[in-house]
């Protein structure tokens, strides 16, 4: 699946060096198409105010589409 710049995505793993985890949602700030093997993305994460947290890049099978049947919930960032 092809995601658009700018879409928000769901962490379908942790990233622990980052203090994220699976289910923290994330914006598409670049993406990384490759002939061969998984495309990669860009992501940014932003905390409650709107700052942003980090900036990942992961593979394609590192995010999944926000569905409709989805809410958005906060957590204190991982140490």
């Amino acid at each position: 699946m092809t995601y658009k710049l700018f879409e928000e995505v769901i962490l379908f793993e942790d990233i622990p060096e980052k203090g994220l985890k699976m289910g923290d949602v994330a914006t598409i700030v670049e993406h990384h198409p490759l002939a061969e093997g998984e495309d990669g993305y860009t992501l940014e994460v932003f905390n409650a105010l709107g700052d942003t947290i980090a900036v990942i890049t992961v593979s394609e099978s590192a995010i999944e589409p926000l569905t409709e049947k989805e809410i958005f919930s906060v957590r204190s960032l991982a140490e």
